[in-house]
């Protein structure tokens, strides 16, 4: 499936990352967006409203964060591609209907500008605090899908490939963004409309009276079909059979929630995505996702520079977890360097995922500037001469 190349503005172009945001949701094939206005998402917003007027989209302001993602929920059900932007106290309103979106298996995606919190904090600082909240910051069981662009490019392509997930396993889909990345200016190149390779809505094809919104194919999610494409037919957050309809027992909970869970988990090879550099002779792995990535790149060759054999592990989607790679990469080497913009959260999937194999050392990153990779070099640095598996995470002081 390929987009209308009218919508598409093929060619090399000087964009922040919130332009680069709506360009890649607008390739995708995403015609509506719902959202209330936050900083620091609120450019992406102005600049979606702008794109509209070219390529039959449609911008709704709502009242508030959590009508932003039930008007999203609807917009999918009628068959446009939708999404909406948000950040810090916004992205915890939405969490209710997050949950709701799980549950109604509605392909969407969520735009998650971060900033430092809890509360409102600071509006304008980046941050990588929401981590967490992006996996399981609604009630109940179920995985979702959570992608991390490092750069303005990346933003550009992990939208598309957001909107393909979230077609091909009707799911949500997180995309973490910060304060620095959207206002990062770079060269973006936009392919062709034909260079585009779009993921379709999985639509039922069948006769109309035995359509059942939640009959499971081989791979667990559901056909889905248009609201007021003429099918007859009920959704419900409550927990359901294949008709829709709730059934409040056991059984039905299994049938229901398991197969939330089952059909990302038992495709997690499928989905995991990540970049290595120099890893075959690493005794020290830095590992980071997000805005992290820009300093950890710097701190990997300045370690290499050094005489250091200093890898890099590039997470792309966060979720789901890269557990087998991760695993066997901590039989190799001696150590990892995991680098955040928190004050720990995805060290502790290190942590229990290396099961005792190697160090780990986390680093709380950005006290100095985002860019700045002196932290980061000084736990390469350190960790580099430990000599046994010390229990626990390591955090070095930030000085030399």
């Amino acid at each position: 499936m390929k987009p209308p190349q009218e919508t598409i503005r093929t060619g090399t172009h000087r964009l922040k990352g919130n332009q680069a945001c709506v360009e890649g949701a607008i390739s995708a094939g995403c015609r509506f967006l719902g959202m209330y206005p936050i900083e620091p998402a609120i450019e992406i917003g102005n600049y979606f409203l702008e794109r509209a007027k070219t390529s039959d989209a449609v911008y709704v302001q709502m009242e508030d964060e959590i009508s932003a993602l039930a008007a999203v929920l609807g917009a999918s059900w009628t068959g446009r591609r939708s999404m909406t932007v948000t950040s810090g106290p916004g992205f915890s309103l939405m969490m209710e209907h997050l949950g709701l979106g799980v549950m109604l298996e509605t392909p969407c995606v969520i735009v998650d500008v971060q900033r430092v919190g809890p509360g409102h904090g600071l509006p304008t600082k980046p941050a990588q605090g929401d981590l967490f909240q992006a996996r399981w910051g609604s009630h109940g069981d179920y995985e979702i899908i959570t992608l991390a662009p490092s750069t303005v490019q990346e933003i550009f392509d992990f939208m598309i490939k957001a909107f393909n997930f979230s077609e091909h396993y009707r799911v949500p889909v997180v995309v973490l963004l910060d304060s620095y990345l959207v206002n990062l200016e770079s060269e973006v190149t936009i392919p062709r409309a034909e260079d585009i390779e779009l993921e379709p809505r999985r639509y039922y094809k069948g006769p109309q009276e035995e359509y059942l919104p939640f009959k499971r194919d081989k791979d667990l999610v559901p056909w889905i079909v248009d609201i007021g494409a003429g099918y007859k037919f009920h959704v419900t957050g409550l927990t359901h059979d294949e008709r829709g309809y709730p059934i409040m027992n056991e059984e039905c909970q299994e049938f229901n929630v398991h197969s939330l869970v089952r059909k990302i988990r038992n495709y997690t090879q499928k989905i995991v995505q990540f970049k290595t550099l120099a890893t075959e002779d690493a005794e020290v792995v830095i590992v980071a996702y997000g805005t992290s990535f820009l300093a950890a790149q710097e701190a990997q060759k300045r370690a290499r520079d050094a005489g250091i054999k200093a890898g890099l592990f590039k997470l792309d989607t966060v979720w789901p977890f890269p557990e087998t790679q991760i695993r066997e990469l901590s039989k190799k080497t001696k150590a990892f360097v995991v680098v955040e913009m928190n004050y720990g959260q995805f060290v502790y999937e290190m942590e229990r995922c290396c099961q005792g194999n190697a160090n780990i050392a986390f680093v709380a990153h950005g006290e100095k500037g985002v860019e700045n990779s002196d932290d980061i070099l000084n736990a390469v640095i350190q960790i580099s001469r430990e000599n046994s598996v010390k229990e626990g995470i390591i955090e070095y002081a930030t000085k030399l």
